[in-house]
């Protein structure tokens, strides 16, 4: 079940895109390779993909939504788990070679096949509720900042401790279990500058020399990430008189927010007189990417982002599917800004970093 509509190229990206543009951002093979014979790097990400099944295994079986479950869920983990092992057998088989953008989708196809649709709803409408209480509080704690580059800082810093919660990472869906996510210890918590990644300074910069004037952010996760990490730092855009265009997926994949949820999100958020926290949103859009997985394809997005994009001067990708695992390297016809936490140890080991480091890649084009 993808998404129905037809899909275009992401107008703001260069073209020819078939030679400027590639989505993934770890190689997980050289043309070099043996076609044949699966890549060291190939065999680690088939084993990372295959380590989370467990977790989603136990997603699986406790929807109630589906009939069967428990018995569905298990045919899941035994048929996911077999095409892994066939990709290292022969990483031509099932559309390969394999990259992250196709062991997401296999996954992703599998459970909707089985007939689930959102394994993670119960855990995403329980993360928004609890976000959503803690919202005032942390745009009062951010509007509180007098200086307005330490208030970015603090916005930017808000977006990684937000993106912490992902239970498409085995380690954090764990962690998850156990006790949840403090989001406001999360924030005094992020690994100490320099990230591996950090172009905080210059962003800042740019930002305080002159704010764009249109704003698309392709966002990631439900909960702390969507509602205490993106939608203040979207706000404080709104603020100094920016649009902003957020885009969420289309159909549910891991714990992402989809475009119907955040709608709803605002909906709560909003005061009596529709603004958020004192702000108008009325330059504010939502828009349904198109996108069905975790990670990003910009060569293939919806006429609606394509449509409100034309004219945008900054794009956001945030997490670490949309900003790190794929588009970390890739370049746009206006500024970008990639931004989101490292979770996987193949991610830091490719960066050069730390687990749990933060990325935050501003490219400024000079017009």
């Amino acid at each position: 079940m993808e998404s129905d509509s037809v899909m275009v190229p992401f107008p703001l990206l260069p073209v020819p895109i078939e030679s400027n543009y590639r989505a993934c951002t770890i190689p997980y093979r050289f043309p070099s390779d043996n076609p044949r014979k699966a890549t060291p790097t190939e065999i680690s990400w088939i084993d990372l993909f295959s380590n989370s099944i467990p977790s989603f295994k136990e997603r699986a079986e406790s929807d109630t939504s589906v009939p069967d479950a428990p018995v569905r869920a298990e045919k899941f983990a035994q048929r996911y788990a077999e095409i892994l092992e066939d990709l290292k057998k022969d990483p031509e088989s099932h559309g390969g070679p394999p990259d992250c953008i196709l062991l997401c989708r296999i996954r992703e196809l599998i459970l909707r096949e089985l007939g689930f649709r959102d394994i993670f709803k119960k855990v995403k409408d329980e993360e928004n509720a609890k976000a959503i209480s803690l919202f005032p509080e942390v745009v009062r704690l951010s509007d509180a900042i007098e200086d307005e580059g330490k208030r970015i800082e603090n916005l930017v810093r808000g977006i990684f401790a937000g993106n912490i919660f992902d239970l498409g990472s085995a380690q954090l869906a764990e962690v998850f279990s156990k006790d949840g996510m403090s989001f406001l210890a999360s924030c005094q918590n992020l690994v100490p500058r320099p990230w591996v990644i950090d172009d905080l300074e210059n962003f800042q910069a740019r930002w305080l020399k002159k704010p764009w004037k249109k704003a698309v952010i392709f966002v990631d996760n439900s909960g702390a990430d969507i509602i205490l990490g993106i939608l203040p730092f979207a706000r404080e855009m709104l603020r100094q008189g920016m649009q902003v265009v957020l885009a969420a997926n289309e159909l549910p994949s891991i714990n992402d927010v989809t475009y119907t949820e955040l709608a709803e999100i605002l909906s709560q958020l909003k005061d009596e007189n529709g603004q958020l926290m004192g702000v108008d949103i009325s330059n504010l859009l939502i828009a349904n990417s198109g996108n069905d997985l975790p990670v990003i394809d910009l060569a293939r997005v919806s006429q609606e982002v394509a449509y409100l994009s034309t004219d945008a001067d900054l794009v956001i990708l945030e997490g670490m599917g949309r900003g790190i695992e794929t588009n970390l390297y890739a370049q746009f016809k206006c500024d970008s800004l990639k931004i989101g936490m490292v979770k996987h140890p193949e991610v830091a080991q490719f960066l050069g970093g730390r687990l749990y480091d933060c990325v935050i890649k501003y490219n400024e084009v000079q017009s």
